[in-house]
């Protein structure tokens, strides 16, 4: 089935994606879709119907014009008919006897048809077309601006061009009546071409721009629904659908028209439900209504206490009936669980057991996290630089003052030592066949030298 790029994006009049040539059979490529049968079948027509439908804009509108026997223009042809003014290009899609058919379902006479096709279009039209197609954005665009600056409220939803580009229908959307005269000389200034303004709905908005749903189908009135009917709230309440507007609206804001589709069968189904049997009364107390099966026929109901809610008991439209009967003939009833048919499973107790010493599970190695503590972030970052400044400069004061002390004791060391050289050379010049060398106690170091240590005096 074709999704809904195939509808927007067209080469040469045809879509791109399904490769069938623009006539898919299933429906889906085109929007508002025909599936003409009768022309895929091997019958000719000895009198064939005149008259033919021509799609434009891939669906988005239909239109009846004659096919003289000239043209024999068929299904699937892309044609140039006739307008008022000038000529638009489209593509048959229903040819023969289902054009009969189709004009009686939408009440068309077929004296009313004036125009007729004038020819096949050749490349020439075709290149002509995808221009004014390729033009559309751009056009709607621009006149949505021109729109709010005059302080319209309305909302430019689709804008359409003939194949000559000769004219341009603008569709929109307003909550009431809109002045448009001069916004339609700003359009005819803007754009050079005849202008034609139409208001639509917002179904109409939807169908022509399409989607998907939230059934993830392609929306209904942008493929094969016609005729919009009024939906109400009234449907939703009588499926027993929860009133929420976001889930039963469509993307037009409305409801969904899909409401509609079921609605008479559940209200045949529901003739066979008693009415006013919202309470029954018993001796253990009043049973509330809390909700119904409609297809299979169950009415749940439950003991409203003060603190809490009883059990939920099932009963058929038939017992319902006959309680209802019973209480308004003056049987008290005692409770309505004898009555029940189709009872509830209870949660059975799931048993314990033991599986120690069966089942044997590796240890878990469990990695050790280094955990560190971030620093918290100062909230002045100015007065946080100024402590740093701070913090560096005592730092600094701090190392001079410890090489300063480191100074005063090396000096302290070496006055020492020299002191303990002059007893040393008093003690040599006594015993000069003896010389002493005096081991020093420091670490790391050997025994002193005396011409060092006379250097170091001068």
């Amino acid at each position: 089935m074709g999704c809904l790029g195939c509808s927007v994006e067209i080469e040469n009049g045809k879509p791109k994606g399904c490769k069938s040539n623009g006539g898919c059979g299933s429906g889906g490529c085109n929007r508002m879709n025909t599936y003409d049968w009768i022309s895929t079948m091997d019958i000719e027509d000895a009198d064939p119907f005149e008259l033919v439908e021509v799609s434009f804009k891939n669906g988005s509108r239909k239109s009846f014009y004659k096919n003289e026997a000239n043209q024999k223009a068929i299904t699937g042809d892309m044609v140039v008919v006739e307008t008022g003014t000038g000529y638009d290009i489209g593509r048959v899609s229903l040819s023969g006897e289902l054009v009969r058919l189709q004009m009686r379902k939408k009440k068309v006479d077929e004296e009313s048809v004036m125009h007729g096709i004038i020819r096949l279009a050749n490349e020439r039209d075709m290149e002509r077309l995808n221009e004014a197609r390729m033009q559309e954005n751009k056009t709607m665009v621009r006149s949505r601006a021109i729109a709010r600056t005059l302080g319209l409220e309305m909302k430019i939803g689709d804008v359409e061009y003939q194949g000559d580009k000769r004219k341009a229908t603008f569709y929109y959307t307003a909550d009431g009546r809109v002045d448009f005269r001069e916004l339609i000389r700003h359009y005819a200034k803007e754009f050079r071409v005849k202008i034609e303004m139409r208001q639509i709905g917002a179904r109409q908005e939807s169908a022509r721009i399409g989607g998907l749903g939230s059934c993830g189908r392609e929306l209904c009135c942008s493929t094969w629904l016609s005729d919009f009917k009024s939906v109400s709230t009234a449907a939703a309440r009588y499926q027993n659908l929860a009133i929420n507007q976001s889930k039963l609206s469509g993307q037009c804001g409305r409801l969904k028209c899909c409401l509609n589709y079921e609605l008479d069968s559940y209200l045949d189904a529901l003739d066979a439900f008693p009415k006013h049997a919202e309470k029954i009364e018993t001796d253990l107390g009043t049973a509330t209504l809390m909700k119904t099966d409609i297809f299979k026929g169950l009415l749940f109901y439950s003991y409203q206490n003060e603190n809490y809610r009883g059990r939920i008991v099932s009963l058929t439209v038939n017992q319902v009936k006959d309680l209802l009967t019973r209480t308004k003939s003056g049987e008290k009833i005692f409770d309505l669980s004898v009555h029940e048919t189709i009872k509830t499973v209870e949660n059975e107790e799931m048993d314990y057991e033991d599986v120690t010493g069966v089942i044997e599970l590796p240890p878990e190695e469990k990695k050790r996290k280094n955990k560190k503590r971030r620093k918290p972030k100062p909230k002045n970052k100015g007065a946080a630089n100024k402590n740093n400044q701070n913090k560096g400069s005592q730092n600094k004061n701090t190392q001079n003052k410890n090489t300063q002390n480191k100074n005063t004791q090396n000096q302290k060391k070496k006055a020492s030592g020299t002191a303990n050289n002059k007893t040393e050379d008093n003690k040599g010049n006594a015993n000069k066949s003896k010389p002493n060398f005096r081991k020093n106690k420091r670490r790391g170091r050997g025994p002193r030298n005396n011409n060092n240590n006379n250097s170091n005096k001068k």
